[in-house]
């Protein structure tokens, strides 16, 4: 799962990124709110966490231009600010959840998972297609019962697929979503961990439509 990290605080933003990373996100970090603006438009990101004393751009004054835009990415904004005028105007603008600092790593985690979750008009934890159950939190698979080991490509790869259940991802959105900055990309990588996915999972799962991309199927077609 890929996110934006608006931090300019380099101690503060290098714990966040890493300790994210170990929560098995995809972090881009930015250290402006021009910067976090123009990720915002540009990037498909599943959500975003953005401090609001940023350089060159208040990080309230970047929230509010990129929902104008119409970017309905879920922000989480962190924030030395607690009193409670800033939260309600952060809140009215368009953030979806706001965290006061010093946050704790696993807190801040699960409610990036919720945003995503409710943005994907989601009321579970847990992600269901077919036989299949992919567990965010923990980053577990399993099909029919039985627990599928997936490489982190994999399963970053289904997650995708499955939040996006029955509608058709390119191969460059596919790319976006398990993708971040200066990771690169092979010209077949979603080719080959589709194949894997396949193989571990079963050939129903996952439709290619061609000349469009990846379509993941939440029933088992008809017989």
């Amino acid at each position: 799962m890929r996110i934006l990290l608006a931090e300019d605080d380099p101690l503060l933003g290098d714990g966040l990124r890493a300790g994210l990373r170990q929560q098995g996100f995809l972090v881009d970090w930015v250290r402006d709110g021009v910067a976090a603006e123009r990720e915002l438009r540009a990037q498909p990101y599943a959500a975003a966490v953005l401090d609001l004393g940023l350089p060159l751009q208040d990080g309230l004054d970047a929230l509010a231009a990129v929902r104008r835009a119409g970017v309905k990415i879920p922000v989480l904004v962190l924030t030395a600010r607690d009193a409670v005028p800033d939260r309600v105007r952060g809140l009215d603008i368009g953030a979806d959840d706001y965290v006061v600092k010093p946050v704790d790593l696993d807190e801040l985690a699960a409610r990036l998972r919720a945003l995503v979750r409710r943005a994907h008009g989601l009321v579970e934890e847990r992600l269901l297609a077919q036989d299949v159950v992919l567990m965010p939190a923990s980053r577990t698979v399993s099909k029919a019962g039985v627990a599928v080991a997936l490489s982190q490509r994999e399963f970053d790869l289904l997650q995708a697929l499955m939040l996006n259940a029955g509608r058709v991802l390119s191969r460059e959105q596919l790319e976006q979503h398990v993708y971040s900055w200066g990771q690169e990309v092979d010209s077949n990588a979603v080719e080959v961990h589709v194949h894997h996915l396949r193989r571990k999972l079963g050939p129903a799962l996952i439709q290619t439509v061609r000349g469009l991309g990846y379509l993941l199927l939440r029933d088992a077609p008809a017989a």
